[in-house]
């Protein structure tokens, strides 16, 4: 049992928005109200916590990510918030450092707007990682530069063409400069290797902790399903990892599963044998679909071509 006291609590009640205490007990709120209404609440072994008049909220819900990819990249290279060509250099570097010849440097959250627009190429990382190849994607998701070692790996190269609704972004002589837009991403995808299921259930732990510090308690997992992935991962996450994960009792938010578009008749099946909520900690909320890519890589599909950049069209999606 626990009482929260000389709180503000916000209460979400239009006809009392704001209280001074609560009573918990096994994780549920009892009551919200005055110090004195909750005395009966209050027993020998009850834990009091004085606030000293500090903000409670309900548990945030995210009603948007990617829970799991999101626990691996932050062991990966952070770019997201950098401001400059210099310090996206320097932390790519710094990664470098870290890794055997080889080894795979694997990051992302840049955001190219933050320094001024310049769209990064493998020349900005070529030098840096002569003998590592190079993933770092773009923070919608939708982008991913890739080094010279890595496009090499890969077998990217002038002659290589444009998967379906992806684009191999190039000079003017038909060189690719690194960066892969939408499904042309699984051109490098293919090549990187995967991820250990050990790996991902840690991801999701971690994920899980670093969610609930910012006070979000529930999320909408859409699934490792983004353009030029496959549709298999997302499955796999749920057996292997979210099922894992309720069985051993390491669950620690609630999340609402989707799945992609072109498994809805597996879903459907699921969702028809189990129901929709597997357990308190684990619900299927539906399908992912994608009709283009995203309006920060430039491959949101216009009605009206702006610049030069109308787009991409996909057969699927919406994110």
């Amino acid at each position: 049992d626990m009482i929260l006291a000389n709180a503000t609590i916000y209460t979400a009640d239009p006809a009392r928005p704001f209280a001074a205490a609560m009573a918990v007990r096994a994780g549920r709120v009892l009551r919200v109200g005055t110090y004195d209404s909750l005395k009966e609440f209050k027993g020998r072994d009850t834990y009091e916590l004085n606030l000293s008049g500090n903000v409670v909220l309900p548990g945030f819900i995210d009603s948007h990510v990617h829970l799991i990819d999101g626990g691996l990249q932050l062991a990966r290279v952070p770019l997201r918030g950098v401001r400059s060509k210099d310090e996206f250099i320097s932390r790519v570097k710094g990664a470098v450092r870290d890794k055997h010849p080889g080894e795979w440097v694997r990051g992302g959250g840049w955001n190219n707007d933050f320094w001024g627009g310049e769209i990064p190429t493998a020349a900005w990382l070529d030098d840096i990682s002569p003998d590592n190849p190079v993933w770092l994607s773009r923070m919608d998701g939708h982008m991913g530069l890739a080094n010279s070692l890595a496009m090499k790996i890969a077998g990217i190269d002038k002659n290589t063409n444009d998967p379906v609704g992806g684009t191999i972004v190039r000079t003017t002589e038909r060189e690719p400069t690194g960066l892969l837009v939408d499904a042309a991403m699984k051109l490098v995808f293919n090549v990187i290797p995967e991820v250990s299921v050990n790996d991902r259930r840690e991801a999701l732990l971690t994920a899980s902790r670093h969610a609930l510090m910012r006070g979000v308690t529930t999320v909408v997992d859409v699934g490792s399903y983004v353009p030029g992935t496959s549709e298999e991962q997302t499955w796999q996450d749920f057996s292997d990892v979210y099922e894992w994960a309720h069985s051993m009792g390491k669950m620690m938010i609630r999340v609402c599963l989707f799945f992609p578009m072109p498994t809805w008749p597996r879903v459907s099946d699921l969702i028809h044998e189990r129901g929709r909520s597997l357990s308190g900690w684990i619900h299927l909320g539906g399908v992912k679909a994608f009709l283009d890519g995203s309006l920060g890589s430039s491959s949101a599909w216009f009605y009206e071509v702006s610049s030069l950049e109308y787009g991409l069209s996909t057969y699927q999606t919406c994110c």
